[in-house]
């Protein structure tokens, strides 16, 4: 039997096994070999890696925004590639219909002798890794169609329930340029998102190594480093990291600040934010926290892991409103003031 390690927290005792203490050694090396391929095809975008990962080690999904040509796609499949996972991608068009996603019932004949049966064909749904595409260029009768797939890891289709293959990882991209002929998703469907991961251009000198390494000659093949069963083991070892009470607090703070008009959120709130993040954020903070803190080779969350993940939690929970778009504050300022000043109220 494991001996255990025992790490205390505010009014709560937590245990690590021994097994679990080595997991997490481990997870810090693959997690660096990891990069290591991804650099092979991808150069920079080490927030937006790190961010993605998190999402999958704490099963959540995630809002990728970034202007065209910044590898999205690259990034996304050859993450699949590295993880052993199979990988889809749904190309989302004003004209794709839900079943187009899903998957959809077939008549065809028997294949013990006469007669004919209802055959399901999967979708491209069905795999490990999904990349929804532009999602925002599809009506939301499409939109709604990953839903329930990224809720309750299914999909119901005439009735009958397709239970998807574990893990399953939504990332969904969205283009902020081009608004004309899009549909933008309802605030209810953002919130389905872990995070919203902004890829930003590379700088200089990342921009000449993009030159150099992908105009000579074919992509690098890429080794696979954990699998997929690996990675089940290592979201379950996430959900069992002790979280201190003063991180719990911090996280419930910083979500109800965000709300205007409520005895916990400052004036300024008020002033500029129209709407606040829910729950689920809450979840998210914490959920986050205990993945990063994991990745970096830690035993236990803290304050400084809520303050990394915030930010793309929240960003796309808050909703400013006119007197700050008109002053230039974003919801990233926003989020920002509120961690300083519930960081400064803990102590």
């Amino acid at each position: 039997m494991a001996r255990k390690t025992t790490v205390k927290t505010e009014a709560e005792t937590e245990t690590l096994s021994d097994n679990d203490v080595e997991s997490i050694q481990e997870l810090k090396e693959k997690f660096n070999e990891i990069k290591t391929e991804l650099s092979k095809v991808i150069i920079g975008q080490d927030e937006a890696i790190e961010r993605i990962f998190l999402c999958m080690l704490s099963k959540g999904h995630a809002l990728l925004m970034g202007v065209p040509g910044l590898a999205k796609t690259l990034l996304v499949n050859s993450i699949a590639q590295t993880t052993s996972l199979s990988f889809g991608r749904i190309q989302f068009t004003p004209d794709l219909m839900p079943s187009d996603v899903t998957g959809t019932e077939i008549l065809q004949n028997k294949k013990e002798g006469e007669g004919r049966e209802f055959v399901f064909i999967k979708g491209p749904i069905f795999a490990n890794v999904i990349l929804a595409d532009e999602i925002n260029r599809t009506p939301p009768k499409t939109q709604s169609a990953l839903l329930e797939a990224m809720q309750e890891k299914r999909v119901t289709v005439a009735g009958k329930n397709h239970l998807l293959q574990e893990p399953f990882f939504v990332l969904a991209t969205q283009n902020p340029i081009e608004q004309e002929g899009t549909y933008p998703l309802p605030e209810a469907q953002l919130d389905r998102f872990m995070f919203l991961v902004k890829m930003n251009y590379p700088n200089r000198e990342e921009e000449i190594e993009i030159a150099k390494q992908t105009t000579s000659g074919s992509m690098p093949k890429l080794k696979k480093v954990i699998t997929g069963k690996k990675l089940k083991e290592l979201q379950e070892l996430v959900e069992r990291v002790p979280v201190p009470n003063h991180v719990h607090e911090l996280a419930v703070d910083l979500v109800r600040r965000t709300r205007p008009n409520s005895d916990e959120s400052p004036p300024w709130v008020n002033k500029w934010v129209q709407w606040g993040a829910g729950p689920r954020a809450v979840q998210y903070l914490i959920r986050g926290a205990k993945a990063r803190a994991v990745l970096t080779g830690n035993y236990m969350a803290s304050m400084d892991d809520i303050e990394r993940v915030a930010e793309p939690v929240l960003f796309h929970r808050i909703l400013t409103n006119f007197h700050a778009r008109s002053e230039g504050v974003t919801s990233s300022e926003v989020v920002s003031r509120l961690i300083t000043e519930a960081k400064k109220d803990k102590r």
